[in-house]
């Protein structure tokens, strides 16, 4: 091991000399090279084929030298070490052999030989053990003596066969993983069952074609009933304003013009009420009329024709119409001519059923159609493309594109460049000979929305060419070219350009994503990676990517004018209600965006404007007041993309989810109070905050880029230039800086990435915070704990639900403002003892019973999209199991497993009822239960719980009851007995201490 550490080093020394840096990885490959090659001259041409190294004599040199130094398994014997093994070999030879003076004593003496062998044959086992030790023991030396020179030179090559076979399991194990995973994703441009998509689309066109043929009967049932109201709604009218002009000039004198008109409007009047008096006398008449009984009329056909208007004209109108016809008389050849041809066609008929009949069309009339209306659509969209602003630098961007490797892209929301970057690449050819082009999001919404606009614009069916892929859902195929695809999705081999989109944004995941493609990209020259930012703060990510250009992409597709207040808002939600108003009231035509920052704000700022708007009623136009959060339904969010009534406006409140991931049509103005919730975790105390703070200029301008999509817009900001410019932090911090690292960790574990500290983060996370997870996870693995445990509770059915459940647990009960009591009520009928985890069990085990029912959760208030992604998660995590071979078992009702099986995974996540409250065990930090916990009121002496957070207080999320001999049973490294001795004999608060289970 010495003389390694020493070829090492020797290695480090010689490349700082030639190259002018050194590292450890380096040299460990520059030594693993030489081993694995055949001689010297194959070390340089291997260290040619990567391209890191110009090849010169001082290189040349240095290989040979390298190579020479590498010890081997053929060793070369040294001359004084053959000298004694040939002087052994011959004295191990001379003992088999005896000298004699003659031929007689030759035979005496091998008669001798021969009486003492048959003598002494009972001691030849003897003699022969003696000889054989004695060989054997000068051998052993020799052995030793070879074997420890041996050991320094096998050491390196034991570890080495160690790495390359745990490297090949690894593999083989993902590779295990990839086919399992791809046959669980969903895919849905695969069609197995070719029959049944056939019989779909069948009854799509069955029902397309009743809803063409019945929709002009439709059109003319609501034309008569809108015809009906609007003729109540022109009468009351004209009565209140004849009535406001008797009032207001009863005392004046009228000129004759203004008599005339009042006298007509009189006698409109009496006209109009005069006809519906006739019309109802003529209704009864027909109602009171008797009708000779037939076979097929039924009472319900009767009162149809009584609803059914009579046709315009009377009587008399059907008088004038046979006269005409009569009068209308045409006579010649012409005429004949065309009876006759006439009546030969009627001679004969073809017989067939009505849906056998063929319908022809005119070939010129359909390609004449179609052709039009493809062409409109091509045109629009190409217009559209024009218009934006990346398409004048299409040539200088592929220019620059095929000219360096790793290039950064700046330009302004809005300016094209996730949609047109990857088309530009599809039409210059990149995707030749199978290759792919990647473009990674940090959401899944905009993942699909952006996949299904570029396919619309390519003019190929999504899932084709054009597709996406996220977790749990894969719209691609083997055609597939261009795929858009959440950050936390895998790159295959064959993508030959990697687009990260929304690198300003700084998710975990493209933090992790940068350090993984700069190092990739040092190894594959083919590679192209593009980093697209809206932001000014591109240096950063050129610094980054070893010194990367920088193209920019100037102006935005619509100007932007930005407002600032005089003086500081002491009410950030009152101003904005009160800006909403003054909008409405003094500016042009235009859907408004509000940036919130939390459901209760944003419901809070929705109930204030609607009961203003209430107030001044017909004094304003109408206003809709949307609001918009994670945590809304699905169709109430859908609201806020349907197009606005004329006439009206539209006010969207949302959080600062609409910066990036949402883009709503027809928002020409944005209102922006300059503050945002963000979530920090301090790692000492494992607790998460989310606090109100102001937002970024970065932030800032993202918000204002929303008025600019598509039309000329105008932002207010609710704070001043002063403070803008003064107050606000330049960019938000980076979520790895200020997020629980556990996910990362193990993250880059399972990539093989072990030396974590040295890890090439733009922003390096914390030391300590990182330093204090990895110990957390050495001694508290979290869910993983639980599923060793599950062998030995046999509750895996359970705790995988749970599991799943816990990963979606702050959205899945909805609770509307105006519907707080049912919504609390129906959340009670959940409520099972043992704590929040059985009540998360219980839901679950009713949505599954409901036959995963999207009725049934609207009406317990639960959110059907979160509760599908836990059956994802579910699934998942099922599959997890099955691979490492953990059967999945009940408990078959008994509780105490799963609360067992819980304790074991969250151990470190204890709290224990003192006199003051809750305070947590190894911390002693005071917390408190949340509100909406089951156990609020109960209070038992120990709890387990899932999350600590701040807001109001630091509340414990999602917290079970246990019993504290559980902590010894399942973490005996973690805990003594003295931490966890038994209280129940101190003074407690009242109706507080021992748990359910103590009381008897």
């Amino acid at each position: 091991l010495v003389k390694m550490a020493n070829l090492e080093q020797w290695v480090s020394d010689s490349l700082h000399d030639i190259l002018g840096l050194s590292d450890r990885y380096v040299a460990q490959f520059m030594i693993g090279s030489a081993r694995k090659s055949l001689s010297a001259q194959d070390f340089v041409a291997h260290l040619k084929s990567t391209g890191t190294i110009d090849i010169n004599q001082r290189v040349i040199a240095f290989a040979q030298e390298l190579y020479e130094k590498i010890p081997r398994k053929q060793v070369v014997e040294k001359p004084a070490r053959a000298i004694e093994r040939r002087v052994m070999e011959i004295e191990r030879k001379n003992r088999n052999y005896t000298l004699l003076s003659d031929s007689e004593s030759d035979g005496e003496a091998v008669r001798e030989k021969e009486k003492k062998k048959s003598k002494d044959r009972g001691d030849k086992r003897k003699h022969l053990r003696k000889r054989e030790e004695s060989q054997s023991s000068s051998e052993e030396e020799t052995r030793k003596r070879e074997t420890g020179c041996k050991e320094e030179e096998e050491e390196w090559e034991k570890e080495e066969r160690e790495r390359v076979l745990d490297l090949e399991e690894r593999d083989a194990f993902a590779e295990r993983m990839k086919l399992k995973d791809k046959d669980k994703t969903r895919n849905i441009m695969e069609r197995t069952d070719k029959k049944g998509y056939e019989e779909a689309q069948k009854r799509l066109k069955m029902a397309e074609e009743d809803h063409k043929k019945i929709l002009p009967e439709l059109r003319k049932e609501s034309r008569r009933n809108y015809l009906s109201k609007r003729e109540a709604e022109k009468l009351e009218d004209l009565e209140a304003e004849i009535a406001d002009e008797e009032y207001l000039f009863s005392t004046d004198a009228l000129t004759e013009r203004e008599r005339k008109e009042l006298e007509y409007k009189r006698n409109l009047r009496d006209l109009a009420k005069d006809y519906k008096k006739a019309g109802a006398k003529e209704k009864e008449e027909r109602k009171n009329r008797y009708y000779m009984p037939e076979e097929k009329r039924s009472k319900r056909d009767m009162e149809l024709e009584l609803e059914m208007p009579m046709e315009g004209g009377g009587e008399q109108g059907r008088w004038e119409e046979e006269r005409l016809k009569t009068a209308s008389l045409s006579f010649g050849a012409k005429k004949e001519r065309e009876k006759g041809l006439k009546a030969e066609r009627e001679k004969y008929q073809l017989i067939l059923e009505e849906d056998e009949i063929i319908n022809f069309v005119s070939s010129a009339e359909q390609e004449q159609a179609a052709l039009s209306q493809a062409e409109v659509q091509k045109q629009s969209i190409q217009e559209v493309r024009r218009s934006l602003p990346v398409f004048p630098y299409r040539e200088d961007l592929l220019l620059a594109i095929q000219q360096h490797q790793i290039l950064v892209i700046e330009g302004e929301t809005g300016s094209g460049k996730t949609t047109q970057i990857p088309q530009f690449l599809m039409e210059s050819g990149y995707n030749d000979g199978g290759m792919k082009i990647g473009c990674t999001q940090p959401r899944r919404v905009a993942a699909m929305s952006v996949a299904a606009r570029v396919a619309q614009e390519v003019g190929v069916k999504l899932g084709n060419e054009v597709g996406y892929s996220i977790r749990f859902e894969d719209c691609t195929s083997e055609r597939t070219v261009l795929k858009y695809m959440t950050d936390g999705i895998g790159l295959c081999l064959k993508v030959v350009v990697v687009i990260i989109d929304e690198a300003h944004e700084r998710t975990l995941h493209t933090d992790i994503l940068f350090g993984l493609i700069k190092d990739i990209a040092r190894f594959r020259p083919d590679l192209k990676v593009l980093v697209a930012s809206a932001t000014l703060d591109t240096e950063r990510f050129s610094c980054f990517f070893d010194d990367a250009p920088v193209f920019r992409i100037p102006g935005r597709r619509f100007p932007v004018d930005i407002f600032y207040t005089k003086a500081p808002e002491a009410d950030y939600l009152e101003a904005c209600v009160v800006s909403v108003l003054q909008i409405h009231v003094t500016q042009p035509p235009g859907d408004c965006l509000v940036f919130l920052t939390g459901q209760e704000e944003i419901e809070t700022c929705c109930e204030l404007l609607q009961e203003r708007c209430r107030r001044l009623g017909s004094k304003i136009s109408e206003l809709l007041v949307l609001p918009i959060y994670a945590n809304l339904p699905s169709d109430m969010q859908a609201k806020i993309f349907s197009p606005t009534p004329p006439g009206s406006r539209k006010v969207v409140v949302a959080t600062n989810i609409a910066e990036t991931s949402l883009t709503i049509d027809g928002i020409i103005y944005v209102i922006d109070p300059g503050f945002c919730k963000q979530k920090s975790y301090n790692a000492r105390t494992g607790m998460e905050s989310l606090i109100v703070t102001p937002c970024s200029r970065a932030s800032a301008n993202q918000r204002a880029g929303r008025a600019g999509r598509v039309a000329a817009g105008k932002c207010f900001r609710l704070y001043t230039a002063w403070a803008f410019k003064h107050e606000m932090e330049e960019s938000t911090v980076p979520e790895i800086q200020r997020t629980n690292l556990g996910n990362v960790v193990l993250l880059l574990k399972s990539l093989g990435i072990n030396d974590l500290i040295h890890f090439d983060f733009m922003d390096p996370p914390p030391h300590e915070t990182l330093v204090l997870d990895i110990k957390y996870l050495l001694c508290f693995s979290l869910n993983i704990s639980i599923f060793l445990y599950l062998s030995r509770y046999k509750c895996s059915e359970e705790v995988l639900t749970i599991a799943a459940m816990l990963s979606v647990n702050n959205s899945i009960f909805y609770r509307p403002k105006d519907k707080v009591v049912h919504a609390d009520n129906a959340r009670q009928n959940f409520v099972v003892p043992g704590g929040d985890h059985m009540v998360l069990l219980n839901v679950y085990t009713q949505w599954l019973e409901s036959g995963y029912s999207t009725q049934w959760c609207y009406e317990n208030f639960i959110q059907f999209r979160s509760m599908k992604r836990a059956r994802d998660v579910r699934e998942q995590l099922e599959g997890l199991m099955d691979r490492i071979e953990v059967e999945v078992c009940s408990s078959g009702g008994d509780i105490v497993p799963i609360r067992k099986a819980v304790t074991a995974g969250y151990f470190y996540h204890t709290a224990r009822l003192s006199k003051g409250g809750y305070k947590t065990v190894k911390h002693q930090q005071t917390v408190y239960v949340h509100p909406n916990s089951s156990l609020f009121e109960e209070q038992p002496r120990w709890l387990i719980y899932h999350e600590l957070v701040f807001t109001t207080k630091e509340f414990m999320r999602q917290v079970i009851e246990i019993d504290s001999s559980w902590l010894l049973e399942v973490a005996p490294h973690y805990y003594k007995n003295k931490e966890l001795e038994d209280s129940s004999s101190k003074k407690m608060p009242r109706k507080q201490g021992k748990a359910k289970e103590e009381l008897g």
